[in-house]
């Protein structure tokens, strides 16, 4: 089955989660934020246009701003 990611806006709504995923023996994991960017990340890269190439100018002038 595909996981689910929930973010709770508050620590009230985070234990209320946490709580009905146990009572249910649901398994869950808590990300640490470092976790939820690298995530976040490999979303973005996967997304990527991919056909552009850029020159090394270009690569080197976006190096130096």
């Amino acid at each position: 089955m595909s996981p689910i990611v929930i973010s709770p806006k508050d620590k009230s709504e985070f234990e209320f989660v946490s709580n009905l995923l146990k009572k249910h023996g649901i398994e869950s994991k808590v990300l640490k934020d470092e976790d939820s960017e690298d995530i976040g990340l490999s979303i973005l890269m996967k997304e990527v246009d991919r056909s552009d190439i850029a020159s090394e100018e270009e690569v080197m002038n976006k190096l130096k701003d």
